[in-house]
C-alpha cells in the first residue's frame, strides 16, 4: 500500500516543520514499518520535510528482495549499519539536514554516539515520539487489521468454551496453549503478548504467568489474550468460573461487570483520559474495593499491544476520534480469586465502536 504510507509519511513532514528539523532519522522498526509497510528486522529510514525525493529507505543484504517489495516507492540503500549509513548519506548533503532529529526514546548511548561520529556538520536533535503521535489516531486501515484482530481471539475463545477447553484438571498452561493455537486457527499470525491463564487464587494475581496448577471445580479462571494480524494487536480479557458461583464470586463479578460498562460508556471523543478512569473506578470504590482496583483502566493498542494513550487516574490527554483503547478494570482478592473483563475499542463520533466482542455475561463453565 506504498500510497497509504506516503501519506503517513506526508503528515510527519508537517510535525517535522512544526517542530524546526529538516529531517528526521527513524529507527524503532514499528514505526519504520508505519511509514513504510517494511516488515524486516532491520531497517532505518530518514523521512525529509522537503519530500520524497530527499527521502531514504535503508536494509542490509538479507532483505534486498523483500524491501524491493515493500518499499517500491523510496530510494533504498543496502548497508549493514542502516542508521548510520543515512545519516552519512545526510552528512554529504548537510546544507539541507542542518537539524535532524533522531528517535531518542530508542536510540542506545553507543549509538548516538557512532551517529554523533558519521554526521559531520549536521546538528543532531532529539525528537521523541514524533510518529507515535501520528500513531495515536488510526487509519480505517488500522482498524480494519485490529477488527480482525479481535475477531480470530473472538472466534478462539468461542472454540475453547465449545470443545471444553475449560475444564477441572487442566493446567494452566495447558488451556493457554490451546487457546493460543486456536487463535491460530482463526487467522492470526500469533499471539499479541504471553496469554495469561490464571485459576483460583492466582486470578487475584494481575499478571500471572500460567503455571502447571489444575484447575478446580469453584474456580475463577481469568484469560488475558490476544491475537495478532497484519502486525496489529488485540487484548481482551474475560473471566469465567467452573461449577456454581458462590455469592462472593457473582457479586465481585458484577461489580466488575458494572464498573467495565460505565468506563465503556466514559470512553467519548473529548473526554480527559483520567475522567474515563475515575468513571470505573468510582464504581468500584461504592462497592468497596478501591483498594483492589490496582491498575489503570487501559491502554492504547496497536503495532504495540501496550501503547499511548494510557487511561489512568494521574495521566493527562483527551481521547479523540480514532483512538483505540482498552477499557480493562479489576478486583483482586489475595488468597481467593479476582475478576478482570476488559474489551478494545475504537472512540468514534458518537458511542465508542467495540472491536471484542465476546459475551460478558458470567460463563459458567
Amino acid at each position: 500500500m506504498p500510497d497509504l504510507h506516503a501519506s503517513r509519511r506526508d503528515a510527519l513532514r508537517t510535525v517535522l516543520n512544526e517542530s524546526g528539523v529538516d529531517a528526521l532519522l527513524v529507527t524503532d522498526l514499528l514505526n519504520v514499518r508505519y511509514l513504510t509497510g517494511f516488515t524486516g528486522s532491520n531497517a532505518a529510514l530518514l523521512v525529509h520535510g522537503d519530500g520524497e525525493s530527499r527521502t531514504l529507505f535503508c536494509t542490509d543484504g538479507r532483505y534486498t528482495t523483500q524491501a524491493a517489495a515493500e518499499v517500491p516507492d523510496l530510494e533504498r540503500v543496502i548497508e549493514r549499519e542502516s542508521a548510520a549509513a543515512l545519516l552519512a548519506r545526510a552528512a554529504g548533503d548537510a546544507a539541507a539536514h542542518r537539524r535532524t532529529g533522531f528517535e531518542s526514546q530508542h536510540v542506545s548511548v553507543e549509538a548516538h554516539a557512532e551517529f554523533t561520529r558519521v554526521a559531520d556538520g549536521i546538528e543532531l536533535t532529539r525528537a521523541p515520539g514524533l510518529v507515535e503521535q501520528l500513531r495515536l489516531i488510526k487509519d480505517e486501515t488500522e482498524i480494519e487489521a485490529l477488527r480482525m484482530a479481535c475477531a480470530a481471539a473472538d472466534r478462539a475463545l468461542a472454540s475453547l468454551l465449545e470443545h471444553g477447553g475449560i475444564r477441572p484438571g487442566r493446567t494452566e498452561l495447558e488451556v493457554a496453549r490451546d487457546l493460543e493455537n486456536r487463535m491460530l486457527d482463526h487467522g492470526s499470525s500469533g499471539p499479541s503478548f504471553e496469554s495469561i491463564v490464571a485459576a483460583g487464587p492466582n486470578s487475584a494475581i494481575p499478571h500471572h504467568r500460567p503455571t502447571s496448577r489444575p484447575l478446580h471445580a469453584g474456580d475463577f479462571v481469568k484469560l488475558d489474550f490476544g491475537a495478532t494480524v497484519d502486525g496489529y494487536h488485540s487484548d481482551m480479557t474475560r473471566t469465567v468460573v467452573l461449577g456454581r458461583p458462590a455469592d462472593w464470586q457473582a457479586d465481585l463479578y458484577e461489580l466488575v461487570r458494572r464498573a467495565q460498562q460505565t468506563g465503556l460508556e466514559a470512553s467519548l471523543a473529548g473526554r480527559e483520559v483520567a475522567d474515563v478512569d475515575r468513571a470505573a473506578r468510582r464504581v468500584i470504590e461504592q462497592g468497596g474495593h478501591g483498594e483492589e482496583f490496582s491498575h489503570g483502566l487501559g491502554h492504547g493498542v496497536g503495532l504495540e499491544v501496550h501503547e499511548a494513550p494510557r487511561l489512568a487516574m494521574n495521566v493527562a490527554g483527551t481521547l479523540s476520534v480514532g483512538m483505540t483503547v482498552t477499557v480493562e478494570p479489576g478486583v483482586y482478592l489475595a488468597g481467593r480469586g479476582g475478576v478482570r473483563i476488559e474489551d478494545t475499542l475504537v472512540v468514534r463520533d458518537a458511542d465508542p465502536e467495540l472491536l471484542t466482542l465476546s459475551s460478558k455475561e458470567l460463563v459458567v463453565v
